[in-house]
């Protein structure tokens, strides 16, 4: 190379000319998380909250997350696919809450809560049973940090949690229901649907919300003729507005309408929810006893209580029984159902959460910046911020804008 293009060469290398390396913008800030994902233990919770893909991008961005191993197997992701993703397999519960924050689906157990740190980050759902008072003194007792991801809002004030949690659980709903009208699970024989020169279906659904919607519409889709109720005027408008034109049956919950209704459907779908507490029960016996001998009623709200006065807890392995002639599925976690969707669709919304809390410093500096997130949090260092459960639990309440301006 001659003296003179040398010459320029460094002129244009100093002048940043040259192509470069990509510099990747790090927040100065910026936090290197160690993330714990347990094998679920609890009855019949199939579901994982990261998938291997979230886990690849949260080792690319230099997280380091243990999983236990045989987590995932209910979901079908296998412990290679978490270890050629990047995370470390580790063969014992009590290795994975080493990390500073755990990532699970149900509530911690009282083995596991025997774990938690102090100011650890536990994220999980919660329940609202006498049972789940030791959890919360315990979470108290280690000055540990508790989110509820049913709680978590976003920016824009949604539930994105429940929200797709729900229309997971609407859409299966209606086509549990199908299965239980078939002679296959001695069902009247009926299909959901319309038939030409057959008369569709009659599908009540009660509750307007993200899982009323998702069932509506799929009851539509396969031809059933609806009817929807629910206590808000607000979102029965809403849930017109969202089908673009197309009119259905809605009104407010009265006792002598919806009894007149329940007599002549075949599906009723429960899709109450409750923001704290006991979703409120709608359904008397007496209505039950008047609906049609073989017809469906799946209560998606009963992990709240259900919304029926007939209603009672069962499982994917018993999922129904029958009271009056009626067939009753009453199982609290739909969407373990179809455990790889559901995963898939809780990744989606943690692993973007997990990003934003390394890239603010950690959890504290995340909340602070992040007022819909606050909604989850229901221990904090180990002071109960929740209202709810404070007032359940006979425990102090403490608020956390308050301890968070302390900080």
């Amino acid at each position: 190379m001659s003296t003179t293009k040398v010459h320029f060469t460094r002129m244009q290398s100093s002048l940043g000319l040259l192509p470069q390396e990509e510099m990747l913008e790090v927040g100065r800030n910026a936090a290197r998380l160690t993330i714990g994902i347990p094998k679920e233990t609890t009855f019949q919770e199939n579901r994982i909250p990261l998938t291997p893909a979230a886990v690849a991008l949260l080792c690319n961005h230099g997280h380091e997350i243990a999983v236990e191993t045989g987590a995932g197997d209910n979901a079908h992701f296998s412990d290679k696919e978490y270890a050629d993703a990047g995370a470390r397999i580790v063969h014992q519960a009590k290795d994975v809450f080493e990390a500073g924050i755990v990532l699970k689906i149900s509530p911690p157990t009282l083995e596991e809560s025997e774990w938690i740190r102090p100011k650890q980050f536990i994220c999980s759902a919660v329940q609202s049973t006498n049972q789940y008072g030791d959890i919360v003194r315990k979470l108290v007792e280690k000055k540990a940090t508790a989110l509820a991801y049913n709680y978590l809002k976003d920016d824009d004030g949604f539930y994105p949690v429940v929200r797709s949690m729900g229309e997971i659980a609407g859409s299966a709903s209606l086509l549990i229901a199908a299965e239980y009208l078939s002679n296959v699970n001695q069902g009247r024989g009926i299909m959901l649907g319309g038939v030409t020169g057959v008369p569709p279906v009659e599908v009540v659904i009660i509750g307007a919300g993200i899982v009323g919607e998702s069932a509506l519409r799929t009851a539509l889709g396969l031809g059933a003729q609806v009817r929807v109720f629910d206590n808000n005027l607000t979102r029965l408008s809403r849930l017109q507005q969202h089908l673009g034109g197309q009119r259905v049956f809605t009104s407010l919950i009265s006792s002598a309408e919806l009894s007149r209704r329940l007599a002549s459907a075949d599906v009723v779908i429960g899709a109450l929810r409750a923001p704290e507490g006991r979703t409120p029960m709608v359904v008397s016996e007496e209505m039950v006893r008047s609906m049609k001998t073989g017809a469906v009623i799946i209560d998606v709200s009963i992990d709240q209580g259900g919304c029926f006065e007939t209603s009672e807890i069962t499982s994917h392995q018993k999922p129904t029984f029958k009271k009056f002639g009626v067939t009753h599925y009453c199982v609290p976690n739909i969407s373990s159902r179809v455990a790889q969707t559901a995963s898939i669709a809780l990744s989606n919304i943690f692993s973007p959460m997990l990003i934003d809390i390394a890239q603010a410093g950690g959890y504290e500096d995340y909340l602070r910046h992040h007022h819909g997130s606050r909604s989850g949090i229901y221990v904090f260092h180990g002071m109960v911020t929740n209202k709810y459960f404070a007032g359940l639990y006979d425990l102090p309440l403490r608020e956390l804008d308050l301890i968070m301006a302390a900080l």
